[in-house]
């Protein structure tokens, strides 16, 4: 913070040496205050809840025993694949779900059951072993780029719903830029911490990796379900209402 008010006071200095008048650097200032506050706060909940570093031991489960070259391809097509879709619902919010006829609840509950579903397979089911029986022409039959990485894990109903809660807040062009470079930002992050999956597993070896996947599936059946009841609350709460 005390960077961005140095910041900000270099460059009223500067812009009133070039001749602009108090009343526009006020408005300069104001609009520069607006997007240094408006990305910090943005980028912290987007880095919060998304949680880069958190995905990337999830990652390591999900594409265990695959190569260094698929894991990167991988890891390219869910960030990009997340990406797109947080940046659909920061330029045009809830319309897309009203438009589609979806609740956010019913969201919620959707992706926790997919969640789930995904859970007891890293609890039950040897990724490893699956992997290495499978011939090369069928690669595509687990990839996990699209689900469970891209949705809901980056691109989840929490993402969406603060992508939305922002753009709502700051419909203006200044707020939806700053609120799309937040969200690049923290792809970004995500990407580059899916890179180091390779390091991770060397690092746990063969039967760290087993442990840590069936650590992780019952941590993402816990959130699964913790999604199903968020999205229940509301339904709920309506019913007992009437």
């Amino acid at each position: 913070m005390q960077k961005a008010i140095a910041a900000s006071t270099a460059f009223t200095e500067r812009y009133r040496k070039a001749g602009f008048n108090d009343a526009c650097l006020k408005g300069y200032k104001i609009l520069f205050d607006f997007s240094t506050t408006l990305f910090i706060t943005s980028f912290v909940t987007l880095f919060v809840i998304i949680d880069p570093i958190g995905l990337t031991p999830v990652f390591v489960s999900l594409t265990n025993g695959e190569t260094i070259a698929a894991r990167r391809a991988i890891a390219l097509r869910a960030t990009v694949i997340g990406a797109v879709i947080l940046l659909i619902f920061c330029l045009f919010g809830e319309s897309v779900l009203t438009f589609l006829g979806i609740s956010l609840p019913a969201f919620r509950i959707s992706g926790g059951v997919l969640l789930f579903l995904t859970a007891l397979d890293m609890l039950f089911t040897g990724r490893r072993k699956r992997h290495a029986a499978q011939s090369d022409a069928e690669p595509a039959e687990n990839d996990p780029s699209v689900f469970p990485l891209a949705i809901p894990l980056i691109a989840g109903p929490g993402a969406i719903t603060t992508m939305i809660l922002l753009s709502s807040t700051h419909p203006d062009i200044a707020g939806t830029i700053t609120l799309s470079l937040v969200m690049l930002a923290v792809i970004i992050l995500v990407f580059l911490c899916f890179l180091t999956a390779p390091m991770i597993e060397k690092a746990l070896g063969d039967t760290g990796t087993e442990v840590v996947t069936r650590l992780l599936g019952m941590l993402l059946a816990a959130l699964a379900i913790q999604f199903i009841l968020e999205g229940l609350s509301p339904v709920l709460s309506e019913i007992f209402q009437k």
